[in-house]
């Protein structure tokens, strides 16, 4: 086995370990790897053709991030589908939490900011290949950094600690594998960038309310899935 090899199907222009867990973030999140699925670290080498060295550090990662779930003495599993309930409360949280956060946000947007998050946004429109399932993978993780580097900016650490702890838009992601949720949700947050921008916080506020707001209409009806 040789560990320099790229994952099959994996971006080229990566670190290896970067290629593996794009890889598995990708599997996890169009449910390849489906809810509550044992993960065989092993079987994943041979499938991948890597050693079990970066699938232990991309498994690191991906734990980190509320995905798979260590058990002492079993290993891992992919994370377990959250419930249609706490879905519906994982909206009601962000609707008041970011509204307000991108308000205090655009009052405290900084120049080197502004160009931050114009390259935030910008990396969000490159084509990550003719694979849609890593390009799926790759959008859930940076509309995560999207929301994180807003709830940032606001500055209220209680606020952006209790967003974090969601999880929430990788987790949204595996509900619908589809290319709207992806075209929308970048027009959405052009909304968002453009009253950043502009230092207006009502503005803001409003744009991200509107966001959260379509995107809970998008997704609820896969709710039904999980119950």
């Amino acid at each position: 086995m040789n560990a320099s090899s790229p994952p099959k199907n994996a971006p080229r222009n990566l670190p290896l370990g970067e290629q593996v867990y794009e890889t598995l973030l990708s599997q996890l999140i169009t449910l390849k790897i489906g809810p509550g699925s044992r993960i065989s670290i092993d079987s994943l080498s041979r499938e991948l053709n890597v050693s079990q060295t970066p699938i232990r550090a991309a498994l690191i990662r991906l734990e980190a991030e509320g995905l798979v779930i260590k058990v002492h003495n079993i290993g891992y599993s992919a994370a377990s589908m959250p419930s249609r309930q706490r879905f519906e409360e994982i909206y009601d949280i962000r609707e008041m939490l970011e509204p307000y956060l991108a308000s205090r946000a655009a009052q405290q947007l900084s120049d080197s900011d502004a160009m931050e998050l114009c390259a935030l946004a910008d990396t969000m429109k490159i084509p990550a290949g003719e694979d849609l399932s890593l390009a799926y993978g790759k959008f859930a993780k940076l509309d995560a950094q999207f929301h994180a580097w807003i709830a940032e900016r606001g500055n209220n650490h209680m606020a952006q600690e209790a967003l974090s702890r969601l999880h929430a838009h990788v987790h949204l992601f595996r509900l619908r594998f589809h290319s709207r949720v992806t075209e929308e949700a970048i027009q959405e947050h052009d909304a968002i960038v453009t009253a950043l921008l502009a230092r207006a916080p009502e503005q803001a506020a409003a744009a991200m309310r509107e966001h959260i707001s379509r995107s809970r209409a998008r997704m609820e009806p896969y709710f039904e899935m999980i119950e």
